[in-house]
């Protein structure tokens, strides 16, 4: 038992690891896609872009937890190995797509099919004993970083050759990763412990009123908001942004967003614990928060390659902000309520998800037209700086009122 069990184990890290890298894979080429698709210029592309990942965003938001409560229902074993398989065709159809339209229809599938993280995550509860859960669940988010610096990096390099090469290798990953489950994989959740389905329970709207009742600390709420949608500056716009101030081709996308996938790595999985144990929580998040709001501001002002990945060293550090907030937010629910609470930040996230790209692209495609008084394609670097700013003054009144 205990042999088939570090089997799953290491099948449902490989599976996070093959979604990670095959998001990551895709992320240096498909600027250029979009651009030839769409046969306009950057800024037209742009706007594409923010639609893109938006679209992912809400039907993510619509079917997780839906598919969540399928899990619940059916075990994970059918879930996970239907998301690998319809996550490898929709990479099939991106590659293939001879138009937007096509290109939209496989972000639609990749966002009903893309359970998988989810699921896989539910899986590891089922098959961890109470000591070793911290230590799996740490073990995810090390898998997650790791494809973080591979994928990049990897589409980089197969971007040289042909925008639509990186698709079919994300989709060779997901279609061999599925053979395998098909052939290796157990069931984790036993008929005994399943549930029936109920759309009360797969509502994501529930999941945030209730959250509304339990949260004792709502500022700490409101800068989860502004933080998260200052983070869609970087997520949305870094390689057009790459493209239209350096003339970045997908290798060098690639290179940037692997470093920063390494420092994410070290700074979450190593400095954050350090930072804490010496400062304090409190102490630590506003020293997070300033180096994050003074590096968003600094990528609207760098004006060569190697200041973007200098000032990518501050960001990363910076955050470092966003899981100690999360930390705190925790902190004000009660034990019986922190999956509730989980739910409810992952329905904000999920909702920050569907706006922040779409603001974020907008904004860049705005500054990089003709319309603007000027050009300044760092505009959405400079709004994300205010956001995250703001954010900071909601952290800041919360714990000041703590101490009052």
């Amino acid at each position: 038992m205990a042999k088939e069990k570090n089997y799953a184990l290491v099948f449902i890290y490989i599976t996070i690891l093959i979604d990670i890298i095959g998001i990551g894979i895709v992320a240096p080429v498909l600027p250029t896609l979009i651009l030839k698709l769409s046969k306009g210029d950057l800024s037209a592309t742009t706007q594409y872009i923010g639609w893109f990942i938006s679209i992912y965003a809400f039907i993510q938001f619509i079917f997780a937890p839906i598919l969540g409560s399928l899990s619940d229902r059916y075990g994970r074993r059918p879930l996970l190995l239907w998301s690998l398989l319809g996550l490898g065709i929709d990479y099939i159809i991106l590659a293939m797509a001879p138009n937007l339209i096509w290109l939209f229809v496989g972000r639609i599938i990749a966002g009903v099919m893309g359970s998988s993280m989810t699921t896989a995550t539910a899986y590891v509860a089922d098959i961890s004993t109470p000591e070793k859960k911290s230590q799996n669940f740490g073990m995810i988010s090390a898998v997650a970083g790791l494809g973080l610096i591979i994928g990049p990096v990897i589409g980089g390099v197969l971007g040289q050759y042909g925008e639509r090469i990186p698709f079919y290798a994300a989709a060779g990953l997901s279609i061999i990763n599925f053979m395998y489950g098909v052939f290796v994989l157990p069931e984790s959740l036993k008929k005994s412990k399943r549930r029936p389905f109920s759309w009360k329970t797969a509502n994501p709207i529930g999941a945030m009123k209730s959250i509304k009742k339990e949260i004792l600390a709502p500022s700490l709420i409101f800068a989860f908001v502004f933080i998260a949608l200052a983070g869609h500056a970087m997520q949305s716009t870094w390689n057009v942004y790459g493209i239209e101030k350096f003339n970045w081709k997908a290798d060098m996308i690639g290179y940037s967003l692997g470093f920063f996938g390494v420092l994410m790595v070290i700074s979450q999985g190593l400095l954050i614990g350090l930072f804490i144990n010496k400062l304090g929580q409190k102490k630590s998040i506003m020293i997070c928060l300033l180096i994050y709001c003074v590096s968003l501001f600094l990528f609207s002002l760098i004006n060569q390659s190697w200041m973007a990945f200098v000032v990518i060293i501050p960001y990363a550090l910076g955050g470092m902000a966003t899981p100690i907030l999360q930390s705190l937010i925790s902190s004000k629910v009660p034990d019986n309520k922190q999956g509730l609470l989980q739910g409810g930040l992952s329905s904000i996230g999920s909702i920050t998800a569907v706006f922040g790209p779409l603001l974020m692209t907008n904004i860049f495609a705005y500054f990089t037209s003709g319309h603007a008084p000027f050009i300044f394609s760092g505009a959405p670097f400079v709004l994300a700086s205010v956001l995250a700013t703001i954010g900071s003054v909601f952290v800041y009144a919360a714990l000041k009122n703590e101490k009052s």
